[in-house]
């Protein structure tokens, strides 16, 4: 079949395996991200060998016991990523609504691909053997449909992550879900809040990175409402203020599609505004307020970021940007100046992203773009004109201060006092000048 440009690793294992009397498919994403036209990240093979008879096949590589238990061993081969190998296999119940209890190795594919999660995950292929799609998920794929394999229920009864899987995958492919489908995420999503946080955290991002989010937030809001509750209260919150067109949750959806693909932007935006239905007021002319809803969405952003085990730095930029977003950067050059000063390049930056993108989720005022846009070209002057933002730039460094007498806790605190004089005046940044302001003061202290 046309379009299947497998790896060398992946034809010698392929081969090998067919050499030694058993089948060898190739299975899941890599099929079905082929026969899109896109290229796969990583290839897994599926075989009528056990474990063992995977390893005497492919005797002389190396290999990693990944889960023996459900049939899977890791190939590393030298010259490509890793590649998963695992036994034909139907599984038993699923008491834990995650993992098998036990699984029973089989000889025929057809039965293995009969427990995957989605028809278009449950092809397999092989270059001497062709494709093998008992449930029709090239038909599906023609369709742009995510379609469960067997009964919807029972599938996600079985795993409940398969539910974020199928948001996820219809933001990646723009696939729509089947009804059905649909119709079984939502009568099954309570069982989301038996899944681990780092695994829940995972699917998530890569949800919010992928290119159809805007899509799977309006349709899938009220899945997602049983992992990210602080969502619900923003469908159809009318913000009565002639600043906003839209409610909050879909200006919220806006400014997430007009940030670029990255976890703190994507993160920020979905969480910038959550904390405005606890804050909302209505003044004695109808018109809404939400004064303090920065640091109430930050407040609940910090916490859900926490319980989903998000990394470190991850939180910290949320946080940082979620508080930050209606904080104006100011019109004057040296307002920008202290702005880059205190929170450093990258953070500006992307609270600059966020505040433009938050302007055109309001849909009322584009021309307030060019305030940001002029801050932008402020910040970039900045730059490169390489202007003292920290006391590494100043000219007279703390060898000379303390030269001119000061200790070492005098010499932090001036620093900080020139770093002031600094930033309000560049020109100021000269040896002469700078000693001749530090000599000032320690007299006007001595006396």
């Amino acid at each position: 079949m046309r379009g299947f440009l497998l790896p060398d690793c992946v034809h010698l294992a392929l081969g090998r395996l067919e050499a030694a009397g058993h089948s060898a498919y190739l299975v899941g994403g890599c099929v079905r991200d082929t026969l899109m036209g896109r290229r796969p990240h990583d290839f897994d093979l599926c075989t009528s060998a056990t474990p063992e008879q995977v390893k005497q096949a492919l005797a002389g590589e190396r290999f990693l016991d990944t889960g023996l238990r459900h049939g899977t061993v890791t190939l590393l081969p030298v010259d490509g990523g890793p590649i998963e190998i695992t036994t034909y296999r139907v599984e038993g119940s699923y008491s834990d609504a995650r993992h098998p209890d036990g699984v029973r190795f089989v000889q025929d594919i057809r039965f293995d691909l009969s427990r995957r999660d989605f028809t278009v995950n449950a092809m397999a292929y092989s270059p001497t053997r062709g494709l093998v799609d008992p449930f029709g998920g090239r038909r599906d794929l023609r369709a742009g449909l995510l379609r469960c394999v067997g009964v919807p229920a029972k599938r996600f009864e079985e795993d409940a992550l398969r539910i974020l899987r199928g948001l996820r995958l219809a933001a990646e492919t723009g696939f729509a879900l089947e009804e059905d489908t649909a119709a079984a995420m939502r009568q099954k999503s309570h069982t989301l809040l038996h899944l681990a946080p780092e695994r829940v955290f995972s699917e998530l991002n890569r949800l919010l990175l992928a290119r159809y989010v805007g899509r799977v937030l309006r349709q899938g809001h009220d899945v997602l409402s049983e992992v990210l509750p602080e969502l619900e209260p923003m469908v159809g919150f009318d913000q009565h203020n002639y600043h906003h067109l839209y409610d909050i949750y879909e200006h919220t959806v806006r400014v997430v599609e007009s940030v670029p693909p990255t976890p703190s932007l994507r993160w920020a935006a979905l969480f910038h505004d959550v904390g405005k239905p606890e804050t909302f007021t209505l003044d004695e002319h109808k018109v809404g307020h939400f004064y303090g809803h920065p640091k109430a969405s930050e407040a609940l952003a910090a916490k859900r970021m926490r319980e989903l085990y998000a990394p470190g730095e991850l939180q910290r930029s949320v946080a940082f940007l979620v508080r930050q977003h209606d904080v104006p950067f100011g019109e004057e050059e040296r307002q920008v100046r202290r702005r880059l000063s205190n929170w450093g390049e990258q953070r500006c930056r992307e609270l600059l992203v966020l505040k433009k993108a938050d302007c055109i989720g309001q849909g009322t005022h584009p021309d307030y773009l060019r305030w940001y846009k002029e801050t932008e070209r402020q910040l970039n002057s900045i730059l490169a004109e390489k202007q003292p933002l920290t006391v590494r730039d100043l000219c007279l460094n703390g060898y000379d201060l303390q030269f001119l007498g000061l200790s070492d806790a005098e010499i932090g605190r001036m620093q900080r006092w020139l770093m002031s004089i600094v930033i309000e005046d560049p020109s100021l940044n000269q040896v002469d000048t700078l000693r001749d302001l530090v000599i000032e003061r320690m007299e006007e202290a001595h006396a």
